[in-house]
């Protein structure tokens, strides 16, 4: 089978036309059969570049530590979500479908589910080829394949890592998955301007899925203060602070967790930071009612001319 002719979602829309996650949409809609039913699910974006790889494999980490059973799911065709849990680039669900026709059947979980670090779940589901297909589709057929092999039965996390901004309706299906979705973001006007549409891209797949924003993480920032500034005018919530620090950056050319490193500076109090977020999504993250801004407005807020 192609993947072209033959796997890419039909967009979903009213009769009169209208999409139905928002005016003018066009998202790709979540099959029923493929739900995550029993995990806590969280789906984590930021600009691109904003350190959501480290954060999620740094967050996955923290859970099992915990003593939860962890499944991250890379959302990035180049699929290094993983890369320090499992100190290797895995190969995609798009890679291992392909190899058998796409017919999924002939899969075992070992095709395409890693262990990594502590016991963490590793998947990096991948993408289309570039200009062919949607995103969306890649992550619906990588739940649907855990779903399959009874994977997600036992798991009490599972954490999408996903690509940049939310830049389409197929980039955004995981919030169709989540119950808390997560912002990564550093302080400065790039990332917090990211951060504004993704929390538009909350607000709309909060219409017709129970995705809600779970809070904002600010990463690779000495100071919060613009962070801080625009979570209350918008009513987000900072969950976490990570610094700029050395031992963050060098993890990831080590290929490991900051959980597996020797003492650096700064590393115990990075990863005490990291059991506390984890702990309190664990218990519960309350859902924030943000009110986005506009761009023009969030310029304006922002001081630039």
């Amino acid at each position: 089978m192609n993947i072209r002719q033959n796997h890419i979602p039909v967009h979903q829309v009213e009769p009169d036309g209208r999409g139905l996650d928002g005016e003018g949409s066009v998202q790709v809609h979540l099959e029923p059969d493929i739900q995550i039913e029993k995990a806590k699910v969280f789906a984590v974006y930021g600009k691109g570049g904003i350190g959501k790889s480290t954060t999620s494999s740094n967050l996955s980490a923290a859970f099992s530590h915990l003593g939860k059973r962890v499944i991250q799911i890379g959302c990035d065709p180049k699929h290094d979500s993983t890369f320090t849990l499992t100190k290797a680039m895995l190969p995609t669900v798009i890679d291992v479908l392909e190899s058998v026709d796409f017919h999924a059947e002939e899969l075992v979980p070992e095709d395409f589910v890693h262990e990594g670090y502590n016991g963490v779940q590793c998947v990096e589901a991948g993408g289309p080829p570039a200009g062919t297909g949607c995103g969306g589709y890649v992550v619906g057929q990588t739940v649907k394949l855990l779903k399959q092999h009874h994977l997600l039965d036992d798991a009490d996390v599972v954490i999408f890592d996903v690509l940049g901004d939310v830049v389409c309706g197929g980039f955004a299906s995981p919030l169709q998955h989540a119950e808390r979705a997560l912002v990564v973001t550093a302080n400065d006007f790039d990332s917090i301007f990211a951060m504004n549409r993704i929390a538009a891209a909350i607000n709309a797949k909060a219409k017709n899925y129970g995705v809600r924003l779970g809070g904002v993480i600010a990463n690779r920032s000495a100071a919060t203060d613009e962070i801080d500034r625009f979570n209350a005018a918008t009513g987000m919530q900072r969950l976490a602070h990570f610094p700029d620090l050395d031992v963050i950056r060098r993890s990831r050319l080590k290929k490991s967790t900051l959980f597996e490193l020797d003492d650096a500076p700064g590393l115990e109090q990075v990863k005490a930071e990291y059991m506390a977020l984890a702990e309190a999504l664990w218990i519960g993250a309350e859902p924030q009612p943000v009110t986005p801004m506009r761009d023009r407005d969030l310029f304006d807020f922002l001081g630039f001319d």
